[in-house]
């Protein structure tokens, strides 16, 4: 069985950060995906990125990727693509299936970097094509240049919702409307601004109620609802379109982390159960941290520097680096968390993490 000091399983942008980090210390590192190709989300955001120089601020998320994958090659990770991590046993074993193979690898020290899943929403004709997450759309769209639908409407207005929604504009697509559930937009007003600019209506308190259509969506019903969120009757309207975009939240990937035995916590606001973990990462399994969306739901940004900061704490305690020295570079990652989280939406994010940042 293959041995390792550092197994990174999640080559998005924590992930990529961490291996980077890792191997930039010493540590030899395997970082491992189940895509063919590194980069996660990266290469589906090819709009700008917000913050500031450190945060890559006005850089194209799929040149971020760029950047981040020869950095990888050049800190010499080794990088296991196309390869599925199906089990997390004692004495950190990690069960791998690649093309058809089962192997195991067994590692010193695990960083989960798994990312997050897009949520479903069932309604009657959710299961028609033309119905599809916000992250599907985006992929067909921005990955394989293949234009998903003509005419379009989105549900949900996070941030998610809000920026696919002026991709699908961008790829040639009319978006018709877009509705929210809740009596406010849930996203950042600049990205909500771009789509008011090209005259897409934002109907808050409103949802899907139906798809409508023979072998795929023709149509698609809305509904006002009340406080409550209940259906408010005869206020529903039809919309002609053939496609429905679902941006209606994201949930950790914590499968490996339950394997692993990792106590969670439930935070709605972070998209779910998500594993309990300390300042450096690490959760309530020593040698076993965690990055990214797995660690709750955030930006990219924010996904980089946690995943830096669970590199830095492998390495400090495989005793490649000084307690002096890992502590200020910590410092310094979680300082540029803290830059990118002043504003109200990065303050929730930052109040509902620090709540897990004690072992229960």
């Amino acid at each position: 069985m293959k041995k390792v000091e550092l197994a990174v399983i999640g080559a998005g942008p924590a992930g990529l950060c961490a291996a980077i980090e890792g191997a930039k210390h010493g540590l030899q590192v395997t970082l491992i995906d189940e895509n063919i190709r590194a980069g996660g989300q990266l290469f589906k955001q090819i709009h700008k990125f917000f913050g500031s120089g450190v945060h890559r601020a006005g850089i194209r998320g799929v040149d971020i990727g760029s950047q981040l994958l020869d950095e990888t090659e050049k800190a010499g990770v080794e990088v296991m693509l196309d390869t599925v991590v199906w089990g997390l046993f004692e004495d950190k074993v990690l069960a791998l299936v690649h093309e058809g193979r089962s192997t195991q690898l067994s590692a010193e020290r695990i960083i989960l970097a798994a990312g997050a899943t897009e949520n479903a929403l069932a309604f009657p004709g959710w299961t028609l094509p033309g119905v599809m997450g916000a992250g599907a759309a985006q992929t067909m769209m921005n990955m394989h240049r293949v234009m998903p639908g003509k005419k379009a409407i989105m549900v949900g207005s996070g941030n998610v919702g809000l920026i696919v929604g002026y991709q699908l504009i961008q790829a040639g697509i009319k978006l018709e409307l877009l509705v929210e559930a809740a009596p406010e937009i849930g996203g950042y007003s600049v990205h909500a601004s771009k789509l008011a600019r090209n005259g897409v209506k934002i109907f808050t308190s409103t949802t899907i109620k139906e798809a409508r259509g023979d072998e795929r969506v023709e149509s698609a019903v809305t509904v006002s609802v009340d406080e409550n969120w209940n259906p408010v009757p005869g206020t529903e309207r039809e919309h002609e379109v053939d496609m429905v975009c679902l941006a209606v939240g994201l949930s950790p990937l914590i499968e490996l982390a339950r394997l692993a035995g990792c106590g969670f916590k439930y935070l709605s606001e972070l998209g779910g159960h998500v594993p309990l973990h300390d300042e450096k990462m690490e959760t309530t399994q020593p040698g076993i941290y965690v990055a990214g969306d797995i660690a709750g739901i955030d930006e990219a940004s924010t996904a980089m520097e946690e995943g830096r900061i669970a590199a830095l704490a492998a390495a400090e305690s495989l005793g490649r680096l000084g307690g002096e020295e890992a502590d200020a570079l910590k410092k310094s990652a979680r300082k540029r968390m803290e830059e990118f989280w002043d504003g109200s939406f990065g303050r929730r994010v930052k109040a509902s993490k620090e709540s897990l940042s004690v072992k229960e």
